[in-house]
């Protein structure tokens, strides 16, 4: 008889071990937003080491993020024109346009109808201008959709003629604002909620985060989708709070000015105290408006068969009408949405200078489409995300900031946006050649 030898394999480890990469998958995250913070927090530590410490203030990243919004707010509704593989080069004209329209509507006809101040004044101004907006870009998306003109031709004729048009509507005049409230969309000292309140929108914006990852761990379970890990969901929504916190704590640690609380104190009749007053700004109006606006715009493309019917087209616009996809209304509409947040981009410009002047909006159009693609929008359609579009608004911004923080001459400052962009294009490239 002869021997029988057992030969003996390594039993697998019930816990495997856990790599960067699988750890990373296991949050979910998009390893291209990933370095979208990553480059931010890189642009960030250089320009705060070459402007000698002025970049990383409170100050400077409050201001940062007010002079974002505009481009943030429109970024996310270029995300779904260039996600349909069109291109918009009218945003900027289309800012200013809306925004003259704004301007000469609230100073001309409805200030002296309701009289100063009187909150009607705003909703109209806003209601006006989003309503001029949505009709720019519907005759826009008319003309591309179903007179088969392409868009890069019709968008480049409405940059010359909405922009010939804001000098129309007021024959070259700057047009004051003559509404407070209206001004509080700028920002600055009035249009900031303050410390408390800023808080409160923490406290608010943190249940928020927990309660979205519950939904969508039982709609899964619903569904009998894959779950995250239980550790991976505490992650998350540890980090979004942690990064509202901290968000919350360098709004509140700029402060009003000496003078600007004095006044301030005086008009509310504070006693001001030996040691001066403290008055924290805390988030601007702004902020809050081109945060509402991504919250929704996220909501409308990952939630809505409007949203999926886009990424359909996008992705493949022959066999999304194959499918029943009726592509031209949603061209229209697509195009509609971005006239609308235009225009919502012009409120916060326009409160923010006070005034509607004809070159509001000049090279807009570049920083937003930047925006886009820097954040992870292809050129090639068919994927973007909301919040890179708005990532990348911030990184555009940085840069600027950045630049004149350091006395950089604007002629430079353009060299170098045209830079990151043809850089941001060919990352895009890059990638989808690898993962092709």
């Amino acid at each position: 008889m002869s021997d029988t030898t057992t030969a003996t394999t390594p039993v697998p480890s019930s816990q495997p071990k856990r790599t960067a990469s699988s750890f990373i998958g296991a949050l979910e995250i998009d390893v291209r937003f990933l370095g979208m913070v990553g480059a931010l927090a890189a642009i960030w530590i250089v320009f705060d080491f070459l402007a000698d410490g002025t970049f990383l203030t409170p100050r400077n990243i409050w201001n940062l993020s007010v002079q974002s919004s505009s481009i943030a707010v429109m970024s996310t509704g270029m995300v779904l024109v260039i996600v349909m593989r069109h291109i918009d080069l009218s945003v900027g004209s289309i800012l200013g346009v809306t925004g003259m329209i704004m301007a000469v509507f609230q100073a001309s006809y409805l200030t002296p109808a309701f009289g100063f101040n009187n909150p009607a004044v705003m909703a109209l101004t806003l209601a006006a201008g989003i309503a001029a907006g949505a009709l720019i870009g519907a005759l826009h998306g008319f003309i591309i959709a179903y007179l088969g003109v392409p868009a890069f031709i019709v968008t480049l004729g409405g940059l010359l003629v909405w922009r010939g048009a804001a000098w129309a509507v007021a024959e070259g005049k700057t047009i004051p604002l003559t509404d407070d409230n209206f001004k509080l969309l700028g920002g600055g000292a009035s249009g900031s909620i303050g410390a408390t309140w800023s808080w409160i929108v923490a406290v608010i914006a943190c249940l928020a985060i927990a309660a979205a990852t519950l939904q969508a761990r039982r709609q899964r379970q619903r569904f009998h989708f894959p779950l995250k890990p239980l550790w991976a969901e505490i992650v998350t929504v540890a980090a979004g709070c942690a990064a509202v916190v901290a968000a919350t704590l360098v709004v509140n640690a700029y402060e009003l000015p000496a003078a600007l609380a004095r006044r301030f104190a005086q008009a509310a009749g504070i006693t001001v105290p030996p040691e001066g007053l403290h008055i924290s700004f805390g988030y601007a109006v702004p902020v809050l408006v081109a945060l509402a606006v991504g919250i929704i715009m996220t909501f409308i493309t990952t939630r809505t068969r409007f949203g999926r019917y886009v990424f359909a087209i996008g992705g493949n616009p022959e066999a999304a009408e194959l499918a029943g996809i009726n592509t031209k209304r949603v061209t229209l509409m697509v195009f509609s949405l971005m006239g609308a947040l235009a225009a919502i981009g012009a409120a916060i410009s326009t409160a923010r200078l006070n005034s509607a002047t004809n070159a509001q909006g000049t090279l807009d159009e570049l920083y937003v489409i930047a925006a886009a693609v820097i954040g992870g929008t292809s050129l090639a359609g068919g994927s973007g995300t909301i919040a890179g579009a708005m990532l990348g608004a911030l990184v555009m911004q940085s840069l600027q900031s950045g630049m004149v923080l350091m006395r950089v001459d604007t002629p430079y400052q353009n060299i170098v946006v045209g830079a990151v962009l043809v850089f941001a294009v060919w990352i895009d490239t890059a990638y989808r050649k690898r993962f092709k």
